[in-house]
């Protein structure tokens, strides 16, 4: 029996998400931004294989977001990104080990407690949101009351993530977690 994959939109228009109806990552997400970075993953190193205008291959749940660069039509390369997961998926591990970011840091003393509660916050208010729409978040650093955060997913390179979702971010953190918190994209 095949996969079925359905192909929907994002708020970025340079990122369109694959769901499938099996799983692609059983914990957590996975965010790659070349082949190289792909280690064991084949069927991410074979999406990328398809173009030089894909950017980023992100693995959550039952679906993968593909971000490009804008320099080719979607209708160009959608169907051969649809027609790579149909083959490859059954062959793909969705346990996977996905590679190990930094830990988050932070100069306070009990960084550990606010990085649990600031994470906590961001799973109950943002991130239901961000992965709906394809994407995620993912803290970088939280030092002197300032939270910096990568985007994953369609979020990364969204015209709306810069300003108000950020923005939004800043204002729930402000609200529920610590007055005087900033929030920052990281480079």
């Amino acid at each position: 029996m095949s996969t079925k994959v359905t192909i929907q939109s994002t708020p970025n228009p340079n990122a369109l998400k694959f769901v499938l109806d099996v799983p692609v990552k059983s914990e957590g997400n996975c965010t790659y931004t070349s082949a190289d970075k792909c280690g064991a993953n084949a069927l991410a190193k074979a999406i990328f294989g398809l173009s030089k205008a894909i950017r980023e291959v992100y693995f959550y749940g039952n679906y993968i977001t593909i971000t490009q660069n804008g320099s080719v039509g979607w209708n160009t390369i959608k169907r051969m990104i649809e027609s790579t997961i149909v083959e490859k998926i059954k062959d793909h591990n969705p346990d996977f080990q996905a590679p190990k970011a930094s830990p988050a840091t932070s100069a306070a003393p009990d960084s550990a407690s606010d990085l649990d509660k600031i994470n906590a916050i961001l799973d109950e208010t943002v991130r239901p949101f961000l992965q709906r729409d394809g994407g995620d978040l993912e803290i970088v650093s939280y030092k002197n009351k300032n939270l910096q955060i990568f985007y994953q997913g369609a979020c990364g390179g969204c015209p709306g993530a810069r300003m108000g979702t950020l923005s939004a971010i800043q204002h729930i953190l402000k609200e529920r977690f610590d007055p005087e918190i900033t929030v920052s994209m990281a480079d």
